[in-house]
């Protein structure tokens, strides 16, 4: 990232009260993004050449465009943007996953080579494949410099914290990995459509599923077998935040029955991004550290006049923080979970 994103300055001696504001100001202009999606334009045309999407069915924004992003990126005060990976397709083979995953991987490292400072990026893991995800684990993070893993809520209906993903978790745990979450249609949803005629999945469900994967890993204790990984929920971390209280009432039905004291817990270990737009701070403040808080955009998935006209006054205005914590969730938080991205 530009030196300018440093907040040190901001605590030399002798730095007068002017400076000082103005230093502030601009280190909160500095934002990191740690929810910015990113479809290969290159993958897209491979997958349709394979007949493996029907881009009528792809959402119009999954076409990554890196001056389309920095023109956002600038109007928003954003200094790097962490690319979240998008390929959504039935892939027919181990062997084609990899390649899929090969494609994404190259674009994005192309992306962030040709942008120095403005772009870094996760790496895509199918679970459901455990000896491809093992693969792009290597791939990613030991060769391609990802500062990360991206996973959906769920495969197939198997949701985070299932004994089934032990084996990459373990891999990922010993590299001390972030692992960002992201959430999609819930099982059994139409291939496609809504589940409710007339609401989109990515209004409601998607908050549901990201609620399940949370609460799934709290069940099997997910962070307190796998110490070292940090994970990240996306939109505040759907409902959790909202039915806490509920978890540790009811947990003793869950199958493993879930400890009051170990939703106290994970939800303290969890982290959130803010993409959204996300509900007033306090019920997440409730239970969370301020510093767990990380500043997402969603774009563009969430076009840019939700970002600039609802979400960013929103996120300025909330009383729940205070202005040391405004510029934790915007800058701060996400160098003390990444430092990598400080030399990005």
């Amino acid at each position: 990232m530009p030196d300018s994103t440093s907040t040190s300055e901001l605590h030399l001696p002798g730095l007068a009260s002017a400076e000082a504001e103005a230093a502030a100001g601009q280190a909160v202009q500095a934002k990191i993004d740690m929810h910015h999606h990113f479809c290969a334009p290159e993958w897209r045309e491979w997958a349709e050449r394979h007949e493996l999407v029907n881009p009528r069915q792809l959402p119009p924004w999954a076409r990554f465009d890196a001056e389309d992003s920095i023109r956002f990126m600038d109007r928003v005060g954003i200094a790097t943007a962490v690319l979240k990976p998008m390929l959504p397709a039935k892939y027919h083979s181990s062997a084609q996953l990899r390649e899929a995953v090969n494609i994404t991987l190259l674009s994005m490292l192309e992306v962030a080579n040709s942008h120095p400072g403005r772009f870094s990026f996760y790496a895509p893991l199918f679970l459901e494949d455990a000896e491809a995800s093992s693969w792009a684990v290597r791939r990613g993070l030991g060769q391609f410099g990802a500062v990360g893993v991206n996973v959906t809520a769920n495969h197939g209906g198997v949701y985070l914290g299932d004994p089934s993903y032990d084996r990459v978790f373990h891999e990922l745990d010993d590299l001390g990995a972030v692992v960002d979450t992201h959430p999609h249609n819930l099982p059994g949803s139409p291939p496609g459509g809504a589940a409710v005629p007339g609401i989109p999945n990515f209004v409601c469900d998607f908050l549901l599923d990201t609620t399940r994967a949370a609460v799934n890993m709290i069940s099997h204790r997910t962070l307190d077998r796998f110490p070292n990984i940090k994970v990240i929920l996306p939109h505040a971390g759907g409902f959790l935040p909202y039915i806490a209280p509920r978890i540790q009432a009811l947990g003793r039905f869950c199958d493993p029955a879930v400890d009051p004291g170990a939703v106290r817990d994970h939800l303290r270990r969890f982290y959130y991004d803010t993409a959204g737009p996300m509900a007033p701070a306090a019920a997440l403040l409730a239970h969370v550290p301020a510093e767990h808080i990380l500043f997402g955009t969603d774009w563009p998935a969430a076009p840019a006049d939700t970002v600039v006209d609802l979400a960013l006054p929103a996120l300025d205005a909330d009383p729940a923080f205070t202005p040391e914590q405004l510029t934790g969730v915007y800058h701060d938080n996400a160098l003390s979970l990444i430092p990598q991205l400080a030399t990005v």
